[in-house]
């Protein structure tokens, strides 16, 4: 998966290369600087005094050291004065020219903090938008497995807004596993695990979220006896996308991909398949086909579904932005 958002300790993630968010002066300081620092031990220090410091959105590379990362990137976060300074663009130069210097030392994965949103004070869901939205770019041009690493989950990886629009949402469509639906006239009483009373929905809410791209008899029958690797390389064909848009989109490694062309019987897990679905802009009826030759289908009792089904019907297949409110519901991530 190119594109990982994690959470952990940067100074733990064994990848060729991780990001410091330092300082100009490039000696240490509090936060993730301090925390590498100390990591790396004194010889990172001693070997960035000779470096000269670093301007704002600028990158400069080390040694590693005593981290499990062969290379230390440094790169210096813009301060959040409220937007009005140009605060963005220097933040995407800093992604911009550590992934560039990354690539230039043939690193073929790098770990990323959340840059600026510590004592610099960038606010956390547009500094992880601008490092998606850097980082996507890049990765549809090159190769390289790149790691976003959230030291805490509970920090706000999107805006209240949508996380609230996707709360409702599911709170409007989540069915508990183990319930058992009663219908009375033309609504669907929702019990849950225990037995006791839930709340009423509407059935067409409840039981069909979503019913778009309906397809004509012929068309299913066609295609009835397709493998998911079958099917999958037809739509890339009948979406006129090439292999390689299609695994990049996705946010599939090209080694995966190229297990899947070559295998007719290929099993991919459910990540992989909803992955695909939306790297495709595939309707919900080609999803739910999709999903069904790799021995899968939608449930309104899985968030994780849910989610996608939301994204999916507002349009959006942005597979970074929906793995980002995927990690904010504590869901696997679409591609792994």
């Amino acid at each position: 998966m190119p594109l990982k958002i994690i959470q952990g300790d940067i100074t733990n993630i064994h990848a060729d290369a991780i990001v410091n968010a330092a300082n100009t002066s490039l000696m240490g300081g509090g936060g993730v600087d301090g925390a590498i620092h100390r990591a790396a031990g004194p010889q990172l220090g001693e070997e960035c005094y000779h470096l000269g410091g670093c301007e704002t959105g600028q990158a400069k590379i080390t040694k590693g050291y005593n981290l499990p990362a062969k290379y230390v990137i440094h790169t210096v976060g813009p301060v959040w004065y409220g937007g009005r300074h140009q605060e963005e663009k220097m933040l995407a130069r800093c992604y911009q020219n550590s992934l560039e210097l990354a690539w230039q030392y043939h690193v073929e994965s790098i770990a990323f903090p959340l840059i600026s949103t510590g004592a610099f004070g960038y606010p956390t869901e547009k500094a992880i938008r601008t490092a998606i939205s850097v980082i996507g770019d890049f990765l549809l041009d090159h190769d390289m497995t790149v790691f976003l690493v959230i030291y805490n989950r509970k920090d706000s990886v999107i805006s209240e807004k949508l996380f609230s629009f996707i709360a409702r949402y599911i709170d409007e469509r989540f069915v508990y596993e183990y319930a058992a639906p009663i219908t009375y006239g033309e609504e669907l009483y929702q019990l849950d695990k225990q037995g006791t009373a839930g709340k009423y929905l509407p059935a067409t809410e409840a039981m069909a979220p979503m019913e778009k791209g309906k397809r004509s008899l012929d068309e299913v029958v066609q295609h009835l006896d397709e493998t998911f690797s079958q099917m999958l390389l037809r739509l890339i064909d009948e979406k006129n996308m090439t292999d390689t848009a299609t695994y990049k989109k996705a946010n599939i490694d090209r080694k995966l991909f190229s297990k899947i062309r070559n295998d007719i019987h290929y099993k991919p897990s459910k990540p992989t398949v909803l992955a695909f679905a939306i790297a495709l802009r595939l309707n919900l009826d080609e999803t739910k086909d999709l999903l069904l030759r790799a021995g899968f289908a939608l449930s309104n009792s899985s968030k994780f579904d849910i989610i996608v089904q939301y994204f999916m019907e507002n349009n959006n297949y942005n597979i970074f932005e929906i793995n980002e409110a995927l990690f904010a519901f504590d869901q696997n991530l679409l591609g792994q």
